[in-house]
């Protein structure tokens, strides 16, 4: 009977269809799908907020298959130590070094503090969560954090010029005071409050902390 014809179903094999997904992976440097493997781990890591991840929701989220992942990264430890590797690098060139080598105590911090926040509110709370999660115990690749460890005991040093307390309180005290960004920040990136009552209330919060610490270290300087 004359009519509408009805949509023709795809007459592809299942084989057929397969076979055109592996060429599209193919056709992908690389380097390109290594970034899109680490660009799925770290929306999952911060959705999910633990380590490790399911291989087979991160597979499925970077438009790949678990053997590929493998390849590139033959353990989670490589994808979350690559992930740590590129979040210390956005930091170093968003100017963190440079913050943390001002000689004025309050300034390096203040600067080192918004930086990290602003990073946070745009990232999520991801180096946080590859740093102090369990999963990565004795795991993390030190030679990639060798940057942040030079620039942490560029602040400590500094602050011991200032204060007549030792390197440890000194480097708890730092420890204390980078929770402001790091909770700021990731309420931002939440979308749980306006970056710009956030940004304030972080920026007050840090110079508060440091008055507090001079305050009870008993230095005017």
């Amino acid at each position: 009977m004359p009519g509408k014809e009805k949509p023709s179903k795809s007459t592809r094999s299942p084989q057929k269809q397969s076979a055109d997904v592996v060429a599209t992976r193919k056709r992908l440097s690389p380097e390109l799908r290594r970034t899109h493997i680490l660009d799925a781990a770290a929306r999952l890591i911060v959705e999910q907020g633990f380590l490790p991840l399911p291989i087979e929701r991160l597979a499925r989220t970077a438009g790949t298959s678990k053997a590929l992942i493998y390849t590139y990264f033959p353990t989670q430890y490589d994808i979350f130590n690559s992930l740590l590797q590129r979040e210390l690098t956005a930091l170093t060139i968003a100017g963190l070094d440079t913050a943390s080598s001002v000689k004025d105590l309050d300034q390096a911090v203040l600067l080192c503090s918004m930086l990290y926040f602003e990073h946070v509110a745009q990232s999520g709370p991801l180096l946080h969560i590859l740093i102090t999660d369990l999963y990565m115990s004795g795991n993390i690749d030190r030679q990639i954090t060798r940057a942040g460890e030079v620039m942490l005991d560029r602040l400590t040093r500094t602050a011991r010029h200032v204060l007549s307390v030792s390197t440890k309180e000194v480097m708890a005290a730092l420890e204390m005071i980078a929770v402001v960004p790091q909770n700021a920040g990731s309420l931002v990136f939440y979308k749980e409050i306006e970056p710009a009552v956030a940004r304030q209330v972080c920026h007050t919060l840090v110079l508060s902390c440091l008055t507090t610490l001079r305050s009870v270290n008993g230095s005017t300087a």
